[in-house]
């Protein structure tokens, strides 16, 4: 290899004329993931959350209090504000209009100006620039200074000037855009998880109303499917909110709203009678699911100032043991929000806070807030101490159990479960693990499967409710023990001793395959709740999925269709008898154990042609609500979610 004049090497054809430099929304389009997190429905949302941000901005600085989405029909968003209007005069730096800047140029805006916005919302901070770049149309309307003014673009690229097309008594912008359906794989937009995340927005951000309409179909009497949400007490009604399902233990919600150091604080907390830890955080409206210096900070002032009331107070002395932090959470619903002017976000997902002085900022609201509050309400502080001694005493009964799981957990084939099949392979990203409900099942999938990479764990019956259970209880069930220990994880950190090391696990896939039908449903939600109260990083990694076993199989003759849904079944019915019934068998499987081997590896574990559905968290402070709701003790909220979201439900007859 020789050196050339101009620095150049002569390395077969690579020169400084390969290296491309990718420049403006070019480089959003080349590498979308890297803007918005992927390109399936997760990135879809975020888009929607990347405009929405804009508005929020606009009303953490005091100039907009209503913010409207609308699905459009095919799949195209509009998102409304009634703020100042984005402006539209001539930029001189970059010689186009404000507008134009801030839709082509990342990372163009007022947030990075603090004289127009303290604090902006948005994780990746690209705005709506990442919008336009990976949209196949997008449409900006802005009314300000009496007029309405309109520019529209193509891939990114403005397709006709600014234009102003009338006049108006109002402000505030409209932005409408369709993404770009050769860049996402999914192009259908969900209601309930748009809905959710402006339910979030309302409460973390008080005295906003936040809309959404689905235009996309109607019910019964005409009318398109519609949420609004406004919240006047913010955090407060978000605790509220979550602990709906729960019995409480305190009448009141402990809540402060301060500001530390310039960094506002809000929390909120409350105890109820259950025994999982529920905590949510976030950064400048961003959920923080990784937690961060804010989350050590708040678990550190509510330890210190709890057991020093606890030990002013006497009530720990007849102890034997000592009390850990977790005892403190137990039972515990709490929302941390915290504004931060210039956050670093770190982890696997970017969304663990890494700002250090901010753990001293939260460490020192929460303990002048709970410390002024047990010293004004002694009946309550009594509660919640007795609460941390019954905690301390299950979690003291519980360590046997769980050194017996974590005794077990070896990698080597005698620690592991009797009824594991284990797989060949021992390379946890090639393998995957069935649970499955049933032996007879189990046996099935067994004779199905490929022995390299799969293994089946059959589980007997419905396992434990863990959302009622103690945690001794939940480390002396037997399934759950199996569980723990087919797929090699352990137990228990310096931090967390609930949380779990994943160095050793043995399976990147984790697969639930129950019947299709309402008890398969049944189970399957049990062993979800299991994993999110007990295993969230499982699903966090993105190892826990769903099998999707077929409903139905349309026979005539020698052909044959599997069907997943009733559209596919009435189009099989029309393929295979040419509009008639005649001579076609439909069978409707009940559960797995109506199918052979070869039949359930072609329809539910070949990864050629089967379909797994991800477990994912999109909103973890839902989650929680939802699984409390589903699994917990008080019937009439569950009835009530199933009657409010019956309609939307496909029946299956």
């Amino acid at each position: 290899m020789s050196d050339l004049p101009n620095g150049k090497q002569n390395n077969g054809n690579y020169s400084a004329d390969n290296i491309q430099v990718l420049e403006g929304l070019e480089a959003v389009r080349k590498r979308p993931a890297m803007y918005i997190g992927d390109v399936s429905v997760k990135g879809l949302h975020h888009l929607v959350y990347e405009v929405i941000d804009n508005s929020i901005d606009e009303a953490l600085a005091g100039h907009c209090d209503h913010i409207q989405v609308f699905i459009n029909e095919g799949n195209s968003i509009t998102v409304s504000d009634n703020g100042r209007g984005i402006p539209t005069d001539w930029h001189e730096k970059e010689g186009k209009s404000a507008l134009e800047v801030v839709m082509t140029v990342l990372h163009a805006g007022g947030k990075f100006d603090h004289d127009s916005y303290k604090v902006s919302g948005g994780l990746h901070g690209v705005g709506v620039s990442c919008v336009n770049a990976l949209s196949t149309k997008l449409r900006a309307e802005v009314h300000r200074n009496g007029k309405i003014y309109m520019q529209e673009y193509v891939i990114g690229k403005p397709v006709t000037p600014i234009q102003e097309i009338g006049e108006s008594d109002k402000t505030g912008t409209s932005i409408t855009f369709l993404p770009d359906s050769s860049i996402f794989i999914v192009s259908e937009y969900n209601y309930e998880i748009l809905s959710s995340r402006l339910r979030e927005l309302a409460y973390l951000n008080k005295g906003i109303k936040l809309e959404i309409t689905d235009l996309r179909e109607t019910d019964e009497e005409g009318n398109h499917r519609h949420d609004d949400y406004y919240s006047s007490e913010g955090l407060k009604e978000f605790v509220a909110y979550l602990d709906a399902t729960r019995l409480r233990l305190i009448e009141d919600i402990i809540h402060v709203s301060t500001e530390k150091n310039e960094v506002p604080v809000e929390i909120a907390l409350q105890y109820n009678s259950s025994f999982s830890e529920n905590i949510h955080s976030y950064v400048n409206n961003i959920n923080t699911i990784e937690g961060g210096t804010h989350l050590t900070g708040f678990r550190r002032g509510l330890t210190r100032t709890l057991k020093a009331y606890a030990d002013k107070s006497g009530m720990l002395s007849k102890l034997k043991f000592d009390i850990s932090g977790d005892d403190f959470r137990e039972g515990l619903t709490a929302i941390i929000s915290v504004k931060v002017q210039e956050p670093q976000f770190e982890g696997q997902t970017k969304t663990k806070l890494g700002n250090s002085d901010i753990s001293l900022v939260v460490d020192q609201a929460v303990s002048e807030m709970l410390a002024n509050y047990l010293e004004e309400n002694p009946k309550d502080a009594r509660t919640i101490v007795q609460k941390v001694i019954l905690a301390a005493t299950a979690r003291h009964a519980a360590r046997k159990a769980r050194e017996l799981v974590q005794r077990k957990n070896v990698l080597s084939g005698a620690g592991l479960p009797g009824k594991l099949a284990d797989c060949a392979d021992r390379d946890p990203a090639v393998c995957e693990v069935y649970l499955v409900e049933g032996d007879s099942a189990g046996g099935t999938a067994k004779q199905g499967r490929d022995r390299k990479f799969q293994a089946i764990m059959p589980l007997r019956g419905k396992i434990l409710n863990v959302e009622k259970a103690m945690l001794h209880k939940v480390f002396e069930n037997e399934e759950i023990k199996n569980i723990y220990t087919a797929l090699g994880v352990s137990i228990g950190t310096e931090e967390d001793s609930k949380a779990l090391n994943l160095d050793k696990i043995r399976y990147h896939k984790v697969i639930i395959m129950t019947d299709a039908d309402v008890d398969g449903s049944h189970i399957t939600t049990l062993i979800m709740t299991f994993f999110f109260r007990f295993m969230k990083e499982i699903i966090e990694n993105g190892y826990l999925y769903i099998a999707t076993p077929p409903l139905y199989n349309v026979k005539k003759g020698k052909s044959q269709r599997y069907c997943w849904t009733e559209e596919e079944r009435l189009a099989a019915i029309d393929e295979l008898g040419k509009g008639k019934d005649s001579g076609l068998s439909i069978q409707r499987y009940k559960g797995l154990g109506e199918m052979n081997a070869e039949q359930l590896w072609e329809t539910t574990m070949n990864p050629d042609q089967r379909t797994l559905r991800q477990v994912t968290i999109d909103s973890a402070a839902e989650a929680d609500r939802i699984f409390s709701m589903l699994m917990g003790d008080e019937v009439p909220p569950r009835r009530q979610f199933i009657e409010q979201h019956a309609k939307y439900a496909k029946i299956d007859v």
